[in-house]
């Protein structure tokens, strides 16, 4: 075989990775793998939430998400050598201090937050300042692996409530409100939690923050993006409850409310997302690949250079990060 077939037929992967991140990374496995296990039972918890509640379950695709923005970035991460970021260990432990505190008060959104933080804040310090500005929208996105939403369920269910009384009484059925219950005459309609539409307003902020920060240059247009995305979702939320009571006027309410679940998870959900991406598509500025600062831009910025003095070895940088880990966990004996 001639040397140049052979060459061709070397696979991509095994020559995709630079020799310069081999370290980093290799540092960064340990130090994430050590945080992890100190701070186990956030983590444990958050992944029962993603597997078993449905209100989270499409949390499991943010780590592939995470995946797809870093594989952007390929061929800018390729051209730099990771410094790991000494100033970031204070990220590490002020994050260790949150889950920390979480833990001991048994609040688990403030635990699992620290605990994520502190996987963010290692990434900075073991790959550098410069490699973590390349990569800032999928450090920064994975502050969403933390299930966050049941703390806005009651204001959902009242504004749920609301839109669909008003909507009731528009379409002419006489209806009283009292709370988050609902009297018709085809009988009592109750919000409850499911039907928040926690769920779908989560799901929508997640998107709308990925779509805003890669296809979107002005802030002007974010803002709008995200308000659109959080408006939206409450209002449908709200046409869908008034649906529901109204179909139940005419054929029952067990029949309407199984319906509504079928709709609702299949369906519904779809148009809307369709119909927001749809009317956004026409205020599209880049393409995915061009979001964040490029080198060029970070080249400019004097600051990152007199930062980047502060560095020391990989792995310094991973010890220093597990020594931490090991502190906080034994943290939880005392």
């Amino acid at each position: 075989m001639p040397p140049e077939a052979a060459a061709l037929r070397t696979p991509r992967a095994a020559a995709r990775l630079p020799v310069a991140w081999r370290a980093p990374l290799a540092a960064l496995g340990a130090a994430a793998l050590a945080l992890v296990f100190a701070s186990f039972d956030a983590w444990s918890e958050m992944a029962h939430q993603w597997w078993n509640i449905d209100t989270y379950s499409h949390l499991m695709l943010v780590p592939f998400i995470i995946a797809w923005l870093v594989a952007l970035k390929e061929e800018e991460l390729a051209s730099l050598t990771p410094q790991p970021f000494l100033p970031g260990l204070v990220g590490v432990a002020a994050s260790l201090v949150l889950w920390r505190a979480g833990e001991g008060a048994g609040i688990n959104l403030v635990a699992q937050a620290g605990a994520v933080g502190a996987l963010q804040a290692a990434a900075v310090t073991v790959l550098g300042l410069r490699a973590s500005l390349v990569l800032a929208l999928p450090i920064a996105f994975v502050a969403f692996l933390v299930p966050f939403g049941d703390e806005i369920i009651p204001a959902l269910q009242a504004i749920t409530a609301e839109i669909a009384i008003a909507l009731t009484h528009a379409s002419g059925i006489p209806a009283r409100i009292d709370g988050i219950y609902i009297d018709t005459p085809a009988g009592l309609f109750i919000v409850a939690e499911a039907c928040s539409g926690v769920k779908f307003l989560i799901a929508m902020v997640t998107l709308g923050v990925l779509v805003s920060a890669t296809r979107f240059n002005r802030w002007t247009t974010r803002a709008g993006f995200m308000a659109a995305c959080v408006i939206v979702p409450i209002l449908a939320n709200g046409v869908r409850a008034w649906a529901t009571i109204f179909v139940a006027q005419y054929v029952g309410a067990e029949k309407a409310t199984g319906f509504d679940h079928i709709v609702y998870g299949w369906v519904f959900f779809a148009m809307v997302v369709a119909v927001l991406l749809g009317a956004a598509w026409r205020f599209v500025e880049r393409e995915p690949e061009e979001y964040g600062w490029s080198l060029g831009e970070m080249g400019r910025w004097g600051w990152v250079r007199r930062f980047e003095a502060l560095a020391f070895a990989p792995g310094s940088a991973a010890a220093a990060i597990i020594a931490l880990a090991a502190i906080a966990a034994l943290s939880l004996l005392l």
